[in-house]
């Protein structure tokens, strides 16, 4: 199959997925490049069809993918429709068309797992930032990452593109955490987070048990909301000069002090 036309009913569908308010009434997004689309193969992610350049063909990355997902539909396009559907200067030969996964299923499955090490993201609005924060979760292996309003959209390029791939190994899920956080708190979950008041420091903490770690915007740190349900502040102890972390680096300290106490203490 191909579509060469800019102007193809299809291509404007996708193109609208640039834009968060069209990703959220199709529930898809876009990916662009060859290895996030390596990755999303790899991972078993629910794809609609994957776009290449006719004229140079299907990468030769992708190639043994294309004969065995025969679940996924391959388009050739031309450079035009992929124009469209990019929001770089420079658009990658490939792109494809995602569909969201069930987060109420992920999310129960989140709330019962046993001995979760959990990511919460409360109004962190820097792409660059949750895409590092999503990274780290997965080179951890932490179970999972909830992101709560406020906070920058999982689905939108800069963040895709920051995650490296990431996207696809670890449930991320958007939910309301003034109704979510009650029920890890119920379900015995410590819900932990960073704070300059804090008495613990977080080498001292114990990470080995049931926690979601809570991470606030750059800004402002955690809402009042969700600082009010937090079980246990912590403190990440500094030597120099400097007033604070980014809030990518907070998060990879404390989840590499989790990685340390699970698996190499």
């Amino acid at each position: 199959m191909e579509i060469l036309s800019p102007q193809n009913a299809r291509v404007k569908e996708w193109a609208l997925l640039l834009e968060k308010k069209h990703r959220d009434k199709q529930h898809k997004y876009l990916i662009e490049g060859i290895h996030l689309v390596q990755e999303a193969l790899r991972s078993g992610a629910d794809i609609e069809c994957i776009c290449y350049e006719k004229e140079n063909g299907i990468p030769a990355e992708l190639s043994s993918a294309a004969a065995a997902r025969l679940d996924v539909n391959w388009i050739a396009v031309s450079e035009a429709v992929i124009a469209k559907c990019s929001d770089t200067k420079t658009p990658q030969p490939v792109f494809a068309v995602l569909r969201k996964a069930d987060e109420q299923v992920q999310m129960k499955s989140l709330l019962n797992k046993d001995r979760s090490l959990v990511v919460v993201l409360d109004g962190v609005q820097d792409p660059g930032n949750v895409g590092t924060i999503i990274r780290t979760a997965d080179a951890v292996g932490a179970d999972g990452i909830i992101v709560g309003s406020g906070s920058a959209d999982i689905y939108s390029p800069k963040v895709i593109r920051s995650t490296m791939g990431s996207l696809f190994h670890l449930p991320i899920l958007r939910s309301q955490l003034s109704e979510i956080l009650p029920q890890a708190k119920e379900q015995g979950i410590r819900l932990a987070g960073t704070s300059l008041q804090a008495a613990v420091n977080c080498y001292e903490y114990d990470f080995t048990g049931p926690v979601w770690l809570l991470f606030g915007s750059e800004g402002g740190g955690l809402s009042e909301e969700v600082r009010a349900l937090m079980d246990d502040g912590l403190i990440i102890p500094m030597r120099g000069q400097a007033e604070s972390l980014n809030v990518a680096m907070a998060a990879s300290v404390l989840l590499y002090e989790g990685l340390r106490q699970r698996y190499f203490n």
